[in-house]
């Protein structure tokens, strides 16, 4: 019985340990490094992009300044996410919230845009320009919004 504990205790804490070492991996990747790193996400994101009209040219290619991306979890199925802005000092500006899933077969963004020279008085919440690309359902428009709303600087 003791025998059987023990090799039970150490099976959790192996279990365990590898969440914690997919827990560490999840903010390893940029939005900006994802196509040159893997052809799947290349692939992938040139499909979303080409039924799209009028995207700039950062969005096309994914480049620009990034921050880490997470692992988040929308409607059981898992997503990295991450934001993506032209440069660092326009982030305010012009910024993308892209979602890649797990498997690597699906890729949703959400473009959002504010006018340059908005008084620092006035909410960039309520002057922005939101477009979505790749088609998200309403569950994953939630999930690309609530990204958003972690950035401190927006209100």
């Amino acid at each position: 019985m003791t025998t059987l504990s023990i090799k039970a205790i150490a099976a959790a804490l192996l279990l365990g340990g590898s969440g914690l070492v997919m827990a560490a991996n999840d903010g390893q990747s940029r939005a900006n490094e994802l196509l040159s790193a893997d052809k799947q996400y290349r692939e992938t994101w040139q499909s979303v992009v080409k039924k799209e009209e009028r995207l700039p040219e950062w969005v096309m290619n994914l480049s620009g300044t990034a921050e880490q991306m997470n692992a988040v979890q929308e409607d059981g199925e898992k997503y990295l996410v991450g934001p993506l802005c032209e440069t660092a000092d326009t982030c305010l500006n012009k910024r993308l919230i892209v979602a890649f899933s797990y498997d690597k077969e699906d890729a949703y963004a959400m473009l959002v845009q504010v006018p340059a020279g908005l008084p620092a008085d006035k909410s960039p919440t309520r002057h922005a320009d939101y477009r979505f690309i790749g088609k998200p359902n309403e569950g994953m428009q939630k999930l690309l919004m609530e990204q958003l709303k972690k950035d401190p600087n927006w209100y």
